[in-house]
């Protein structure tokens, strides 16, 4: 499973408020490309995301769903692109210490959990994820500390 990690200069709040936008998903996720639908009540367990992943015209119309919650802490999804697969993807925020104002450090972690994906080797996977992750958390940063 690979593991990103990223101070945040902005509270809490701030980044859940990005996480449980569900509308805002393509402009933090690397590879999604468009919201096609939010269920009411995202980001409940069960909720989903509507999505296309790809570039146009290789579009792939899919979903991405709650399978845990801890409201304003903890985000688990199941990420869904087939034909390549499903991955877990588990979200974290944790307040920072030792700033003079409020930060959050945000930990993703993510991994194949079905299809062909869980195919190639984990030591093969894990670095374009540790990548694409690292990408995610800066866009994510740019939101959150945007908001203010």
């Amino acid at each position: 499973m690979s593991e990103n990690r990223r101070i945040v200069k902005a509270p809490v709040e701030d980044v859940w408020a990005v996480l449980s936008d569900g509308w805002l998903y393509p402009l933090w996720v690397v590879g999604a490309s468009r919201m096609r639908k939010v269920d009411d009540g995202w980001p409940a367990v069960g909720t989903r995301l509507h999505h296309s992943v790809g570039s146009w015209p290789l579009l792939i119309d899919d979903t991405t769903s709650v399978a845990e919650v801890e409201e304003g802490r903890r985000l688990v999804l199941t990420a869904r692109a087939w034909p390549a697969g499903e991955a877990t993807v588990e979200i974290e925020l944790h307040p920072a210490t030792g700033t003079s104002s409020p930060t959050t450090e945000v930990v993703i972690r993510e991994d194949a959990r079905k299809g062909p994906a869980r195919l190639i080797p984990s030591a093969l996977r894990q670095p374009p994820l540790v990548w694409r992750n690292t990408e995610a958390l800066r866009r994510l940063a740019y939101l959150a500390e945007r908001r203010q």
